[in-house]
C-alpha cells in the first residue's frame, strides 16, 4: 500500500534551490521536502566560488545584468536577467540574517571577490571557498527545525502525477522498499542538474537529471537542453566528482600555461583568464588535445592558503601542494543552463508545477552562463516563487490515483544500473561533450534512442537517465551553429537563423526553435 501525505506545497530536492524553496514557502502552509540522499547533499555543497551580487559602491544591478547578458549571448531573457540580479543584495541579507557567515574585513565590510566575465568585483563568499557548505549548513539547520517543514529523506520521486494539465504530486518509492504518494497544491522540482552523465564532472553523484526527465513525462516544456557548461579548471586526478579548483583563484591572480610554460590564453581572447568559461573550457581541451598537459599555477594569488583553504586542501588530497607547484587542471561537466522552461516564479508550462535553481530554464543564463550567478538564481527564484504561490495554493487539488499499484513502485530501484551509467557517460563524453559535430551527435542520439526503447517502460532511474541524456542530445544536433557553452566544430561560427531558444516537451513531438526572449508559458 502507499503511504500517503498530504501538503500544501511538495519540495523535490535540498540543494540551495530547494531548501530556501522549503523555507519561504512555509510561511504560506504545510511544505514536504523530500529528497534522494541526506538533506543538503548535492551540487550546492560542493559550490566554491560564491554568489554574484552588486553591492559595490562602483558596481550595480544595470552592470550586473550587463555581463550576464553579454555572457549568455543573445538567449537570456533580458526581463528575467534584470528581475533576478536586482534582488542580489536582498539576497545577501536574507542568508546573512538566515546565519550564512559571509566573509567581511576588519570593518565588518562584506569581501567581494571578482571571477571571469565579471566588470566589477561582486563574488560574495563564506569560509574562503567553502561557500556552498556554508549556505547549506546555515539553510540545513533553518530547514529541520522549522514546525511547518516535514522533511523526508531517502526518497526517489518516480512519476510525477498530472491530472486535466495540473501536476497534483508525485509517488516516491523510499530507501526502505515502501511507496509514497504525495499530494500537494504546489509541487516545486529543486532536483538539480545533469553533470553525472559525463565521464568528468564536478557534480555530485546524484547530479543523475532526473528532474528533467520527470517534467519531460508530465508534459511540461524543456528550453535549452544543448547547453551544458563545462567548467575549465577541474583538479586533473583520478577521482569522481573531479575536485573544482574554484574560478576565483583566476580572479585572484592564479594564471593557466600549458606544459611548454605558455599562458595560452592571451592568444585566444584579450581577457586572458578570465574570459567567460566556454572560451578557457574550448581553450584548455585543444591543449590537451594537442598533447599538452595544462596547469593552473596560484603560487603567487596572495594567501592562497587562508582565501581558498579547500582547494589547497582538495589539491594536497591528491598529491599536489599548489603553494609550491602548478595545479594540473582539465574541463568537467558542470552545469546545464537549460532546462524546464519556467517565468522568473519558477512557473512552467504545466499548471502547479514550478521549477528553482538549475533544474529551471529561467532565462537568467542564456547560451553561457556568468560564473557565480547560479546560487543568486536558486535563492532569487525561491523569493519569487514564494510571492507567486498563492495563487496555487488558493484553490483546492484533488488526490488522483496514482497509474502505479504500490508494489511496483516500492520495488523500482533507487539508483541507476551502474553499467548503463558508465556506458552513458562514455558516449556523451565522446560525443556530446566541449566539441561537438553532426556525425557525432547522430551516433548518440541513434544509441540513445535505441537504448530508450529497450528498457523498461516504468519510471526507473535508468530510463530518466537515458530520458534526460537524449534530450541534450537532441537539443544540441537541432542547433546547427556554435554559441556559448555549445560548440560545434562542423558550424565554428553564430549562425542569426539560430538566434533562437531549443523547445521539447509538452506538444512538441521533436526539437522545435522558438524567437528568443519569448517566454511561451501557459
Amino acid at each position: 500500500m502507499y503511504e500517503r501525505i498530504d501538503a500544501d506545497v511538495l519540495v523535490i530536492g535540498s540543494g540551495l534551490a530547494g531548501l530556501a524553496a522549503a523555507l519561504l514557502a512555509s510561511r504560506h502552509g504545510r511544505v514536504v521536502l523530500v529528497t534522494k540522499g541526506r538533506l543538503g547533499v548535492g551540487n550546492s555543497r560542493l559550490a566554491q566560488g560564491g554568489l554574484a551580487a552588486a553591492l559595490a559602491e562602483d558596481d550595480s544591478p544595470a552592470f550586473h545584468a550587463a555581463d550576464t547578458l553579454r555572457a549568455g549571448q543573445g538567449l537570456c531573457d533580458p526581463q528575467a536577467v534584470q528581475t533576478l540580479v536586482a534582488r542580489g543584495p536582498g539576497v545577501v541579507r536574507l542568508l546573512a540574517e538566515l546565519g550564512v557567515p559571509f566573509d567581511v574585513d576588519a570593518q565588518g565590510n562584506l569581501l567581494l571577490g571578482r571571477e571571469g566575465a565579471h566588470t566589477r568585483r561582486r563574488i560574495v563568499h563564506a569560509g574562503g571557498d567553502a561557500t556552498g557548505c556554508a549556505l547549506v549548513d546555515a539553510l540545513c539547520v533553518r530547514v529541520r527545525a522549522h514546525d511547518r517543514i516535514a522533511v523526508r529523506e531517502g526518497v526517489r520521486v518516480a512519476e510525477l502525477l498530472v491530472s486535466d494539465g495540473e501536476c497534483t504530486g508525485a509517488v516516491a518509492t523510499t530507501a526502505g522498499g515502501g511507496a509514497l504518494q504525495l499530494t500537494a497544491r504546489a509541487v516545486v522540482l529543486a532536483t538539480g542538474g545533469l553533470g553525472q552523465l559525463y565521464r568528468y564532472t564536478t557534480n555530485a553523484p546524484v547530479a543523475l537529471g532526473e528532474g528533467y526527465a520527470l517534467a519531460y513525462r508530465a508534459g511540461a516544456v524543456l528550453r535549452d537542453m544543448e547547453f551544458v557548461q563545462f567548467h575549465p579548471t577541474a583538479l586533473g586526478a583520478a577521482a569522481s566528482p573531479l575536485p573544482l579548483v574554484s574560478e576565483a583563484v583566476r580572479g585572484e591572480g592564479g594564471v593557466l600555461v600549458n606544459s611548454c610554460g605558455e599562458r595560452f590564453l592571451r592568444r585566444v581572447h584579450p581577457l586572458g583568464e578570465l574570459a567567460a568559461r566556454d572560451v578557457v573550457a574550448r581553450a584548455i581541451y585543444q591543449e590537451l588535445r594537442a598533447g599538452r598537459k595544462v596547469f593552473l599555477d596560484a603560487r603567487y594569488v596572495p594567501d592562497l592558503a587562508g582565501r581558498f583553504p579547500t582547494v589547497v586542501e582538495l589539491c594536497r588530497r591528491h598529491g599536489v601542494d599548489p603553494l609550491s607547484e602548478p595545479i594540473p587542471v582539465v574541463p568537467a561537466a558542470h552545469f546545464c543552463m537549460g532546462g524546464v522552461l519556467t517565468d522568473p516564479c519558477g512557473r512552467t508550462t504545466v499548471r502547479r508545477l514550478y521549477a528553482v535553481g538549475e533544474v529551471a530554464s529561467s532565462g537568467l543564463h542564456g547560451a553561457n552562463r556568468l560564473a557565480s550567478n547560479a546560487l543568486l538564481e536558486g535563492v532569487a527564484m525561491a523569493e519569487q516563487l514564494a510571492e507567486a504561490l498563492p495563487e496555487a495554493l488558493d484553490e483546492p487539488v484533488q488526490r488522483v490515483a496514482p497509474p502505479l499499484p504500490a508494489a511496483a513502485v516500492a520495488a523500482l530501484p533507487m539508483q541507476p544500473d551502474p553499467r548503463l551509467l558508465a556506458h552513458l557517460q562514455d558516449l556523451m563524453w565522446a560525443h556530446v561533450g566541449i566539441v561537438r559535430d553532426e556525425d557525432g551527435l547522430a551516433r548518440a542520439e541513434r544509441a540513445l534512442a535505441a537504448c530508450l526503447e529497450r528498457l523498461d517502460p516504468l519510471p526507473t532511474p535508468d530510463r530518466h537517465l537515458v530520458t534526460t541524456a537524449l534530450l541534450v542530445a537532441r537539443a544540441a544536433r537541432w542547433r546547427r551553429e556554435s554559441r556559448g557553452a555549445h560548440y560545434r566544430q562542423d558550424a565554428p561560427h553564430p549562425d542569426p537563423a539560430f538566434h533562437i531558444h531549443s523547445l521539447q516537451g509538452g506538444a512538441y513531438a521533436s526539437v522545435v526553435g522558438t524567437p528568443a526572449h519569448r517566454a511561451g508559458l501557459a
